[in-house]
């Protein structure tokens, strides 16, 4: 899909056959129908990538209150992080994963959601504690396989190893220097997977890594600059980290593999 698709100002909605892919992981109507699915996520999606206030969403896709208010719910219900998983674990074995992370800025905004209002004692928090980390896995495509979401100051190491379970099985990953760890290697190694990782600076005995096949890893950083393209991903202005990571999920999903 390409993204010019979704430029403020103009209708977006998702095809049939995307609608097809994505709905059966919808949780079940009960008593009154819901609004129109179609209008609705595709509202959602239009406010994420624009990083609109929901008040200022076109009118084809209001009333606002009912994006807001299903975005909300089903992000807790963990619905968009379930489509963006099942999507993205639709192919088979992969010749290349490559694991990297980014930092993402919390907007002012999201430090001082509870000023003066039930919780003031929580207002004046640096908004340094909100800034988050994202970790991803993708494959030789660069397209995302697995993320996860920490606070800013996450090691790489402690992303990994939140990751590392969930790994597909694949032949080799590049990965720069901030995952040089032996115990890293050999839970790879251990999955079949070779590590092509640089040596840090301050390791005794270096290990030989693949320049050519490291080079491929610019395809992991196109990837986070493309999540980073839309405007509710690149500056966190959600104060509640599940409803962050619901945004990234349906970025992800839409982007790369719908």
């Amino acid at each position: 899909m390409g993204i010019g698709a979704i430029s403020d100002g103009q209708l977006f909605l998702l095809s049939e056959r995307q609608m097809a892919r994505i709905s059966p992981h919808f949780p079940l109507s009960h008593g009154v129908p819901r609004v129109d699915d179609r209008r609705v996520v595709s509202g959602v999606v239009y406010v994420i990538r624009n990083g609109l206030q929901w008040k200022d969403v076109l009118a084809d896709y209001r009333p606002h209150k009912t994006l807001y208010n299903r975005f909300i719910r089903w992000s807790r219900l963990g619905v968009f992080n379930r489509i963006f998983a099942a999507l993205a674990g639709e192919g088979s074995r992969l010749e290349r994963i490559m694991i990297d992370a980014t930092h993402l800025k919390a907007h002012q905004t999201a430090a001082s959601l509870f000023k003066g209002g039930m919780f003031p004692e929580v207002s004046d928090a640096p908004r340094a504690a909100l800034n988050s980390k994202l970790h991803a896995v993708c494959d030789g495509q660069g397209r995302p396989l697995v993320t996860t979401l920490t606070e800013g100051q996450t090691s790489d190491y402690r992303g990994a190893r939140l990751m590392l379970a969930h790994l597909p099985p694949a032949r080799e990953m590049p990965a720069d220097k901030g995952y040089d760890a032996d115990w890293l290697r050999k839970e790879l190694a251990e999955r079949g997977i070779a590590a092509c990782i640089p040596s840090r600076t301050k390791r005794k005995s270096p290990v030989p890594h693949d320049a050519t096949l490291y080079r491929q890893r610019h395809r992991i950083e196109i990837m986070f600059g493309r999540l980073e393209d839309w405007r509710s991903i690149a500056t966190r202005y959600d104060r509640c980290a599940h409803i962050f990571f619901s945004a990234i999920c349906i970025a992800a999903a839409v982007i790369f593999w719908l």
